[in-house]
């Protein structure tokens, strides 16, 4: 299995950063964690509120406890909430089921960690990973 290193994740940080200024979003807050759900790098924009770390690893660490992106955690969070709830407890309480949560995948499909994001609204924080999953050459995966 390939790994992530550092210098990807870092690319994948400085990406997003560059993706949500173009886009004039709110200050974000960008963790990536490794195929273990280790944190990897993180960095917070000036202005981004100190909880964003917490938010953005709920949805990082709940894509990859779940092998799919944040966002098909939110669907299931609407269509199974007592499930979610339960889910939520069993993986610690790193689990936040809304979109900005984005599985980081090599051309050969292996999961390599996930990036989760906070600051801006979810759909927005989504585009802020994907962003920098692609310019760092590797596969964002939403859903």
């Amino acid at each position: 299995m390939t790994v992530l290193n550092l210098e990807q994740a870092r690319a994948i940080i400085s990406a997003g950063f560059a993706a949500a200024a173009a886009a004039e979003m709110q200050p974000l807050a960008i963790l990536v964690l490794d195929a273990g759900g280790h944190p990897l790098a993180f960095e917070r924009e000036d202005g981004a509120s100190f909880g964003r770390f917490d938010i953005a690893r709920g949805k990082a660490h709940g894509a990859l406890s779940f092998g799919l992106g944040s966002r098909s955690l939110n669907a299931m969070a609407e269509a199974r909430p007592f499930f979610v709830a339960a889910a939520t407890a069993a993986v610690g309480g790193y689990l936040v089921p809304v979109p900005g949560g984005v599985l980081i995948q090599n051309s050969a499909g292996e999961t390599l960690g996930a990036v989760g994001v906070s600051g801006d609204n979810s759909d927005n924080d989504e585009q802020a990973a994907v962003a920098g999953i692609e310019a760092a050459g590797l596969v964002a995966v939403t859903g």
